[in-house]
């Protein structure tokens, strides 16, 4: 076994932490840009944009595999994780940018706290958090372990959005590492 993967019953003992995270003004931990596929680029501040997304992101230009035409889904524009749960998943912060995700926000992101339709300003921008599902898949098995997989598609996992959020962009603006993120 990877040293990185944790086995299931390890990562359940992460939940609590996981559940003690800010339900108001969590914090920008880390940006994620993503250039091309599988590129990722860590960055200390980011533009938002209702048509593009992250600027510089190739979230518009990849498309979506879901979509009957193959464009981008504006309901996945951007997505948003915990970063309690990619620390005990990633086991070292360089490892967390290979989830995928632009941002990394120290939030409850849960159904209870963040249902969909929830605005967050992050930043000077805001984003609406849609109810598009966001799911480990067969890249993040591969990254993380299937156990890590199990762990966010859970019940509870889900429950927490352990794998993280969709959101679309509604008002542009600047994201820095560091920003707080509102409920608005």
């Amino acid at each position: 076994m990877d040293t990185y993967n944790l086995p299931i019953s390890e990562l359940e003992t992460g939940l609590d932490h996981i559940r003690r995270s800010p339900k108001d003004n969590g914090v920008v931990k880390m940006i994620v840009c993503r250039p091309k596929d599988d590129e990722r680029g860590v960055i200390e501040s980011a533009k938002l944009n209702p048509e593009l997304g992250l600027i510089g992101d190739n979230w518009k230009a990849r498309g979506s595999r879901h979509s009957p035409d193959g464009s981008a889904n504006i309901n996945a524009q951007i997505t948003v994780m915990n970063s309690r749960t990619i620390e005990l998943l990633a086991q070292s912060e360089e490892r967390w940018q290979l989830a995928g995700d632009q941002f990394f926000v120290d939030m409850d992101l849960s159904d209870e706290n963040i249902p969909a339709g929830t605005q967050l300003e992050i930043g000077t921008a805001v984003i609406e958090v849609s109810s598009e599902p966001h799911t480990g898949c067969k890249k993040f098995a591969f990254r993380y372990g299937t156990d890590a997989t199990k762990f966010v598609n859970s019940k509870e996992g889900k429950r927490l959005h352990l794998r993280g959020i969709n959101a679309k962009v509604v008002q542009a603006g600047s994201v820095h590492v560091g920003d707080i993120v509102r409920k608005i």
